[in-house]
């Protein structure tokens, strides 16, 4: 992939130009984001947020109902916003109904189960939200105990359906919460609106991308990537044989230099968004770190647009530590434009972090 290619990607997700100020103006541009990882997912945003904001506001967006967080697309936790929650359930819910149900058959949970397990659960968030336990046991009271394993299969069903998503944490837990509560004034779109719309943010956010790229991100087939790139007035261009697709015009350089280092999270957009995992390549760098873990499933430090390492964070004391290690030498500008990183993600989180290594 080109570095023009790695630069415009980088302009379109906000990570070298000011995004939103609002989490869920963000969440909205950009479709879906990933998290699974939900503390790291959260600064995922914060790093395209106009200003970085303080993790504390965006943990009140959530808490709020600003942004939700369900399974959607994949059979993975993604944030969506309270407005596009529904269509977008509606538009990808089906494939990965699909998907899951192999893993629901070897767990002898049937489609009668499961829709029994969701009506139990639908009536018992009327007007609050519980914990996924709480869940189980107003399940267990129904006559529907299930272990770990099943219970968290349902409640994805009950996801899926449209029926429950994220509620305010609840301390360190998360709850759960109708849809209808959470969500009064979702929009509804025709299957078609969905899929220009859809394909109208993924190509406009993580442009220049596949349709493979697409197909992978969204759960939705080739043919409706092409239905919704012909109703998108989408462009394209070739790069080394493949065919790359953009909407919306090319984003302008940023006004003042843009960060040369990010320390990415774990599954950001601008690595987990690409069927290739070449969103962020280096030439001279393998697809995975001296430990043998593919990149994809660690913190990436991006320098320059290119993956040059990872990093992972730990408490220490009061704050939390930051290691940095290299997947390629780094020179003293590297090192400074990283400790420059740590310094963004400290006022982030508003503890303090330490840089603890930073090895060549």
């Amino acid at each position: 992939m080109s570095a023009a290619i790695a630069a415009e990607r980088l302009l379109r997700q906000h990570l070298n130009r000011p995004g939103p100020r609002r989490p869920g103006d963000l969440v909205a541009r950009l479709g879906a984001v990933q998290a699974q990882e939900y503390p790291y997912a959260r600064w995922g945003l914060g790093l395209r947020l106009a200003g970085t904001p303080a993790d504390a506001s965006i943990r009140r967006a959530f808490d709020a109902g600003e942004i939700l967080r369900t399974h959607v697309m994949r059979p993975t936790w993604h944030f969506v916003t309270a407005r596009d929650i529904r269509w977008m359930l509606e538009l990808t819910a089906p494939r990965v109904h699909r998907v899951m149900a192999t893993y629901n058959r070897q767990l002898e949970l049937d489609a009668p189960l499961l829709t029994r397990a969701t009506v139990v659960m639908g009536r018992a968030l009327e007007r609050r939200f519980l914990t996924r336990t709480e869940l189980g046991a107003e399940l267990a009271r129904a006559g529907l105990a299930l272990d770990a394993r099943r219970l968290a299969h349902a409640v994805m069903h009950a996801e899926l359906e449209g029926v429950i998503c994220s509620g305010p944490r609840r301390g360190t837990q998360f709850t759960y919460a109708l849809v209808a509560e959470r969500a009064p004034s979702a929009v509804r779109l025709t299957r078609d609106e969905a899929v220009a719309t859809l394909t109208a943010r993924y190509f406009g956010s993580h442009g220049p991308a596949t349709i493979r790229d697409f197909v992978w991100w969204s759960g939705l087939t080739s043919a409706d990537a092409r239905r919704g790139l012909d109703m998108s007035r989408a462009r394209s261009r070739v790069e080394n044989g493949r065919v790359y697709w953009t909407v919306g015009r090319a984003p302008a350089a940023p006004r003042v230099p843009p960060p040369r280092v990010h320390l990415l999270p774990i599954y950001d957009e601008l690595i987990v968004a690409y069927r290739d995992r070449e969103a962020v390549p280096h030439p001279r760098v393998a697809a995975v770190s001296p430990t043998r873990e593919p990149v994809i499933f660690q913190h990436a430090v991006v320098i320059g647009g290119q993956i040059a390492g990872t990093w992972r964070t730990a408490r220490r004391g009061d704050g939390h530590a930051v290691r940095v290690v290299p997947l390629r030498p780094l020179t003293r500008a590297d090192h400074r434009s990283i400790v420059e990183a740590v310094r963004r993600y400290e006022r982030f989180m508003q503890v303090p972090v330490a840089l603890t290594a930073a090895v060549s």
